[in-house]
């Protein structure tokens, strides 16, 4: 059984939707089994209730938190994590700065790594955020994982959308109105789906 974990971060409901498609994916491959875990929260409750997303948050209460040493026991990771200023947010470098331990065992070497991202704006940094975390990925000594172009969602000029190369993204508005949209899911659920290949295939 080839095991994918997918690591996110939600705020506002959307990395968490993507993560949901992105699982959808994992899981049209065979003998493959999806793992949804989410990093803890560093923001205070009442932080929390005052920018009014404590609701929205319910939606995915039940998700288990991410343990670092867990991650040794995954064939693939895919992260997803909203962007702050063109980076990975607080909670998401957070969790990752606490996988040292694994690093020095080398225990990601060869397992391969995704993300995907949400930005408030249509130019909010999806590109940045996704490509600087390979940064981090690379130095456990993961192979990443993009979405090619023969993901035609990638080609759509009719409407705004996210979606990159990189990895599946969506637009979530710069109130967090907008949720993602067919296109972004279609994209997420092709990078589940690819990624998920790609572990079988190595683990073969």
């Amino acid at each position: 059984m080839i095991k994918v974990h997918i690591v996110f971060y939600s705020m506002y409901g959307h990395v968490y939707r993507l993560a949901e498609a992105v699982a959808e994916g994992v899981r049209q491959v065979a003998n493959t089994e999806a793992v949804l875990y989410q990093v803890v929260e560093l923001v205070p409750e009442g932080v929390l209730e005052k920018s009014g997303v404590k609701a929205a948050r319910e939606a995915f209460a039940h998700i288990p938190v991410a343990q670092p040493d867990k991650l040794a026991e995954a064939d693939a990771i895919i992260f997803g994590t909203p962007t702050r200023f063109g980076n990975m947010c607080a909670q998401m470098r957070n969790f990752l700065d606490q996988t040292t331990g694994l690093w020095m065992k080398g225990a990601l070497i060869g397992k391969v790594g995704s993300v995907f991202a949400s930005t408030g704006t249509q130019h909010g940094g999806q590109e940045t955020t996704i490509t600087s975390f390979h940064t981090t990925l690379l130095h456990h000594g993961m192979i990443i994982v993009g979405v090619p172009y023969s993901q035609q969602g990638l080609l759509n000029m009719k409407e705004i959308t996210g979606g990159t190369p990189y990895g599946a993204t969506t637009l979530a508005g710069a109130d967090g109105s907008r949720q993602p949209s067919e296109n972004e899911l279609t994209i997420a659920r092709f990078q589940g789906k690819h990624v998920a290949e790609i572990a079988a295939k190595l683990c073969r």
